[in-house]
């Protein structure tokens, strides 16, 4: 194992250089949040792709492949789906808009009334997220040098709060591009043919599986509606993926390039499946179908090739990770503190004193946010229920006022004010009496909020006329109004 360890050591050291050269970059808020706006379509679908395929698409994704053979593929494929419909439907809007978080986009179409409870809606879901993929070190450490699951959460996590911290988006895009081309060759170059070889090939598998192993719904119509109401639309609206969206260069970057990173995670839902469905063949008794990836690797592949697709596991995790605790602390810095801040400084009748050194405060932001990911991801243990309570509260909450924002001019303010209300509300009673895990939440919170939304904006006087004319210059790329987040930082 001794090569392999080097191998991890290697890209564990190079993730931390990463992060220092990203601190030379990150000089403006511009720059240490969403990369200066500079992204071109190569790096950008490769941080695309990266970000969007992490530990449960990696980990998760064969499991489901060992328990439902190829059509486990479903729940990474209604991810890279969405990811595709985010990119040709709206990327060029978003991209356009010149804002940090999905809240200020909030702001500007309603007028200021709905940035503040849609921040903390989505501080919870970026929170969550990060936590999720944080837990996904101590599987990960745990097979590569055997360590305590505090231990491994504890190094896995500061090594991602190191790098975000010191460079802000410039590390992780920069990271990123690395996960995402040792992912590449890690998980569909070696992987996947080793595992499909081992298993005697494709024959052999369809001879020692059942036939629903190989049904392209095997894993149920219920199951894949609920993935797309969950992860479909949640790739729609989350502040994680937005915030890559604002990296790109031009609106074109943003719909070609996610174009592109989309149809990489569809290739990426396969592989998962099929690797899965080979693991099934060879260890026909695993005791949890989440250890199927972690088993084929330890037990099939040679030395050193070992280690790289440990690395590509680690890698998966941590884009995911970097990009969610990035996302998490940007909310909790640019919609929650700040508007703390700004009311108390209106109760007190005065304005700040100093000017804010903003990349030292997002800076700061990035450090107690991880620090709390990495404490959260201590105490918890069920992950998956925390997880589905964030994205069903997202979607339930936010999914209707964000795109109605974007699709219909009669939304008001007060409607998207109920629509989150109204549907993270349902959202949770829902999972109180249905339980967590079961699909009627979603559905009936998204139905509730879509009801409130059009309800009380037909009830409520239309958004102000000279708001919705700035509103469409924005999303147009017409000129910014002077008092607009972006309008003091050169990108």
């Amino acid at each position: 194992m001794a090569v392999d360890y080097t191998v991890i050591v290697v890209y564990l050291a190079g993730m931390l250089a990463m992060g220092w050269w990203g601190m030379r970059r990150a000089r403006s808020k511009s720059e240490f949040l969403v990369a200066g706006r500079r992204l071109g379509p190569w790096m950008y679908s490769g941080t695309m792709a990266a970000i969007v395929l992490g530990g449960a698409s990696t980990i998760g994704g064969v499991g489901l492949g060992y328990t439902h053979g190829l059509s486990g593929a479903w729940m990474v494929f209604t991810i890279g789906l969405g990811l595709l419909a985010l990119s040709v439907l709206f990327s060029a809007r978003i991209a356009r808009l010149k804002v940090y978080t999905v809240s200020e986009m909030l702001d500007l179409r309603y007028g200021g009334r709905a940035g503040m409870l849609s921040g903390i809606v989505m501080w919870a879901y970026t929170l969550m997220l990060a936590v999720t993929s944080t837990i996904a070190y101590a599987t990960i450490f745990d097979v590569l040098f055997d360590l305590n699951r505090t231990v491994a959460i504890v190094i896995g996590g500061a090594i991602v709060v190191a790098y975000s911290t010191l460079g802000g988006m410039w590390s992780i895009t920069l990271t990123d591009m690395v996960q995402f081309v040792v992912k590449t060759v890690g998980v569909l170059l070696l992987l996947l043919p080793i595992a499909v070889v081992k298993a005697g090939g494709f024959g052999a598998m369809r001879d020692e599986l059942p036939d629903d192993y190989f049904e392209p719904l095997g894993v149920g119509g219920e199951t894949i509606f609920t993935y797309v109401l969950i992860y479909t639309f949640g790739m729609l609206i989350g502040q994680d993926i937005w915030q890559r969206v604002f990296t790109a260069r031009s609106d074109k970057v943003a719909r070609w390039g996610g174009t592109v990173a989309g149809t990489y995670c569809l290739l990426y839902a396969l592989a998962g499946a099929v690797i899965g469905t080979a693991a099934k063949v060879m260890y026909p008794k695993l005791p949890s179908a989440d250890s199927a990836f972690a088993t084929i690797v330890k037990d099939e592949l040679p030395i050193g090739v070992r280690g790289l697709v440990l690395a590509a596991a680690l890698a998966a995790v941590m884009s995911t990770s970097s990009g969610a605790l990035i996302a998490c602390a940007t909310v909790a810095n640019n919609d929650i503190w700040a508007r703390v801040r700004g009311a108390a400084a209106r109760a007190g009748a005065h304005e700040e004193a100093a000017e804010v050194d903003e990349v030292k405060g997002n800076r700061l932001f990035i450090l107690v946010m991880g620090v709390l990911v990495i404490g959260v991801s201590i105490a918890l243990n069920d992950v998956v229920e925390a997880l589905t309570v964030a994205y069903n509260l997202l979607v339930g909450g936010l999914l209707v006022p964000i795109l109605g924002g974007l699709l219909w001019r009669r939304g008001t303010g007060a409607g998207a004010l109920a629509a989150v209300g109204a549907g993270g509300l349902s959202v949770v009673g829902l999972m109180w009496h249905y339980g967590v895990l079961a699909n009627e939440p979603i559905s009936y919170g998204l139905l509730v909020s879509l009801v409130a939304y059009v309800a009380v904006s037909l009830a409520t006087p239309p958004t102000d006329p000279a708001k919705l004319a700035a509103w469409r210059d924005r999303v147009a790329g017409r000129a910014l109004d002077p008092s607009a987040p972006e309008a003091s930082v050169s990108a």
